[in-house]
C-alpha cells in the first residue's frame, strides 16, 4: 500500500488546490451589486427598477456557484434555477430558487425536466432584463432539451456508446450540441432580447467556450469539421440510432452571432488547480515544478509515462534534483473493454503503480477535482513502489485488473483510494509525482 505519510501529504495538497478553485468564493468575488448596476469583474450592467434579474446555475459546481451569487444578489433575484448533479445531492434548499438535480454522465428524465426548467426561466424576458448564467462542467448531461425528432432513448444510447468507446469531451460535446435545442447557444437565443452574462468554471482543457457544458449561452463554433468521420473512427457509428445519424450527417449551420451575450468570464480552470498544488508543496517545504496542464489520451498510457518521468528524475537527477514534486493537470480517457469498477484517475494510478514496482522513493497521485472519478466511488488514488506487491500478497493480478477496467476495486483493497465526496467544483484532474 502507499506510504501513509506521503498519501496524507498528497491528499493535503489536493485539498489546498481545491480551495484555490472554490467556485462559491470565485463567484462571490466576481460580483458587486449597486442600486443601478450589477458589476461583473469590473464591467457594469445596468439594472432598471423594473429589470428582472435571472440566475441560472448549471453543472457540477452549480450549487457552489449559486451560493456565491445569492450571497451577493440576495432578494434582487426574480427567477432562479439551479441544476446540480443528482448523485450526492443533499437536497439543500435555495431560497427563491427551483432546484432540479440532473443525471450524469448519461442524461435521464430528470435531465429533461431540468432542461425545460431552464427554458421556462428565460422565456418572456425583455431587453432590460439580465440573465446571469453560472456554468460548469457536467452541464451537458444534467440538462437537455432534445431536438424535435429525437427521444431520450436516442440520447442515452448515443452518449453511452461514445463514452464506452473512449470519446473525449471535444467529440462528445460536439455530438451533444448537434442533438440539442438548448446547447450551442440555444439557451441564450431563447433568452433574447434579455442580456446574458456568463461566469464559467471550466472543465475543458484550453477553455474552449462552445465545449464547456456544450455552450448553451455562448456563440457556437465548429469544433470538429467532420463529426461523422470522428465517430466512425471510434467504431460506433453503425450502433447509433438512425435519427441521430441523420442529424449528425446534416451540414452544420452557419455561425450564429448572439448579440445579447454581453460578457463571458472564466473564473477557474485546471491552471488554477495546478498552480495552487505546486504552491502548496513549496509552502510545506517540498520544491515543485509544473509539468503541463493539458495532458490527454488513454489513462493507462499516461500513467506509464508519468511513472517513467518520475523514475528518470530520481535516477538521473535531471532536469530537476530530488526531492521534488512534479505537478500537472489534464483530462484522460478510458476505453472500456471490461466490466470492472474504476475511472480515468484510478486507471492512471494502477498503470503507474505497475511501472514503479522496482522504483522506491516515488509516490504518484491522480485526482478528479469533482471528487467523482468514473464508477470508482472515489476522487482518485495514491500509489508507490509497494502497491503492486501488496496486491500480489492478496492474490490480485494488477495487470488483469487493468485489462478488465477494475482499477478501483483492487486499489481499494490496499487502501490506495482517496474519497472526498463531491467537492462542488469541476476543473479537470490533478497529477502528482513526489520524488524523494
Amino acid at each position: 500500500m502507499p506510504g501513509p505519510r506521503l498519501k496524507a501529504f498528497a491528499e493535503k495538497v489536493f485539498q489546498q488546490a481545491l480551495s484555490a478553485a472554490d467556485p462559491e468564493r470565485s463567484v462571490r468575488e466576481a460580483l458587486q451589486l449597486t442600486e443601478r448596476f450589477l458589476v461583473v469583474r469590473g464591467v457594469p450592467h445596468r439594472l432598471e427598477p423594473t429589470s428582472q434579474l435571472v440566475v441560472i446555475a448549471l453543472g457540477k459546481a452549480a450549487a457552489s456557484m449559486a451560493r456565491g451569487a445569492l450571497a451577493v444578489l440576495g432578494g434582487r433575484v426574480t427567477r432562479c434555477v439551479v441544476v446540480p448533479k443528482a448523485d450526492g445531492w443533499s437536497d439543500r434548499a435555495f431560497a427563491g430558487c427551483r432546484v432540479i438535480p440532473g443525471a450524469h454522465p448519461v442524461p435521464d428524465a430528470r435531465s429533461l425536466e431540468a432542461g425545460q426548467a431552464l427554458l421556462d426561466a428565460v422565456r418572456g424576458l425583455h431587453s432590460t432584463d439580465l440573465v446571469l448564467v453560472l456554468l460548469s462542467g457536467g452541464g451537458s448531461a444534467l440538462a437537455e432539451v432534445p431536438r424535435e425528432s429525437l427521444a431520450l432513448d436516442d440520447l442515452v444510447l448515443t452518449t453511452d456508446e461514445l463514452l464506452r468507446a473512449g470519446a473525449d469531451i471535444w467529440l462528445l460535446n460536439a455530438v451533444r450540441r448537434r442533438l440539442s435545442a438548448i446547447k450551442g447557444g440555444g439557451l441564450a437565443r431563447a433568452a433574447a432580447p434579455a442580456r446574458v452574462v456568463n461566469l464559467i468554471v471550466s472543465d475543458v482543457l484550453g477553455n474552449p467556450l462552445p465545449v464547456i457544458a456544450s455552450g448553451p449561452t455562448v456563440e457556437p463554433t465548429t469544433i470538429f469539421e467532420d463529426v461523422v468521420g470522428a465517430v466512425r473512427r471510434l467504431g460506433v457509428w453503425a450502433r447509433l440510432p438512425e435519427r441521430v445519424r441523420a442529424i449528425l450527417s446534416e451540414p452544420e449551420s452557419e455561425r450564429v452571432v448572439l448579440a445579447n451575450v454581453l460578457q463571458t468570464v472564466i473564473l477557474a480552470d485546471v491552471t488554477v488547480l495546478v498552480r495552487a498544488a505546486a504552491e502548496a508543496c513549496q509552502a510545506w517545504g517540498l520544491p515543485s515544478v509544473i509539468c503541463g496542464t493539458r495532458y490527454t489520451g488513454e489513462a493507462r498510457e499516461f500513467g506509464r509515462f508519468w511513472a517513467a518521468l518520475a523514475r528518470s528524475v530520481r535516477s538521473d537527477r535531471q532536469p530537476w534534483a530530488p526531492p521534488v514534486a512534479l505537478v500537472a493537470g489534464g483530462e484522460l480517457t478510458v476505453t472500456v473493454r471490461g466490466g470492472g469498477r474504476g475511472g480515468r484517475n484510478t486507471e492512471m494510478a494502477l498503470a503507474a503503480a505497475m511501472s514503479l514496482e522496482d522504483a522506491p522513493g516515488i509516490t504518484i497521485a491522480s485526482f478528479a477535482s469533482d471528487g467523482d472519478d468514473g464508477t470508482s466511488g472515489a476522487a482518485g488514488a495514491v500509489v508507490d513502489a509497494t502497491t503492486v506487491a501488496a496486491l500480489r500478497a492478496q492474490g490480485i493480478d494488477a495487470g488483469r485488473a487493468l485489462s478488465e477496467n477494475d482499477s478501483a476495486t483492487v486499489l481499494d483493497r490496499v487502501d490506495a483510494l482517496v474519497r472526498t465526496g463531491l467537492t462542488g467544483t469541476n476543473v479537470n484532474d490533478l497529477y502528482l509525482a513526489i520524488v524523494e
